[in-house]
């Protein structure tokens, strides 16, 4: 059994993608970071960087102790190797997979996170910034269109590298961007959004967003202030 510690983020969801794609049993601990409970002490003894998605897994190969796993990419990676699912098991094809999960971690993921962060939640309009960064992100996507160009999915067969960047487009428009400007990324969205285990992550995720209520403005302070919750 799997321990996901979860808020559904686009990090959460990569890994709630991965677990329902190859039918691995999880339970999932909610993590409400609005609500400052990545700070809590059970919580950072397997995410020291106090964020989430981290696991637990109760059932790691060999036996043993937990094997608990912070880190989205790590996590893929790991999940991957344990299951044998969705990383080739030839040099070429990991390589490539490995290069694209690698890219999204270093570019995709922190420039759309400073894309929403500076369009979204600063607490005064910052011209640069927002220019700088939904630029930087027509140039990410431009980069990912022209990977999938004559291909399904971004390394071969759909793996942890497609798993890692859909989540990060699924705001597209709150990023600045029409789908309709990158055809190739927009029929390869289209194909990961209708698969059933992106339905059933996603169905997961809105149930706990349905079911919370958040102090927009006490979310900022935590989120963005990056402290715990008041005592």
């Amino acid at each position: 059994m799997i321990d996901l510690h979860y808020w559904p983020t686009p990090n959460g969801h990569k890994i709630t993608l991965f677990l329902e794609e190859a039918d691995v049993p999880y339970q999932i601990r909610t993590v409400n970071i609005a609500r400052g409970e990545q700070f809590a002490p059970d919580f950072l003894a397997i995410a020291p960087n106090n964020r989430m998605p981290a696991i637990v897994d109760h059932d790691p190969a060999g036996g043993g102790a937990p094997v608990s796993v912070f880190e989205s990419g790590a996590i893929l990676l790991y999940l991957a190797e344990k299951t044998g699912c969705f990383l080739p098991a030839d040099l070429r094809g990991r390589v490539a997979v490995t290069e694209w999960l690698m890219w999204q971690m270093g570019g995709l993921d922190p420039m759309l996170g400073q894309n929403h962060h500076f369009t979204r939640y600063a607490p005064e309009p910052v011209p640069y910034a927002i220019d700088r960064y939904v630029r930087e992100t027509a140039r990410l996507y431009g980069v990912l269109d022209r990977r999938l160009e004559g291909r399904d999915f971004i390394a071969g067969d759909y793996s942890i590298a497609d798993m890692a960047c859909y989540p990060w487009i699924v705001p597209h428009a709150l990023q600045g961007q029409d789908l309709a400007d990158f055809p190739n990324l927009a029929r390869w969205f289209a194909r990961i959004a209708a698969r059933p285990a992106t339905v059933e992550a996603y169905r997961k995720g809105q149930a706990i967003t349905d079911a919370t209520v958040i102090d927009e403005d006490e979310a900022k302070r935590v989120l963005f202030g990056q402290q715990g919750p008041r005592a």
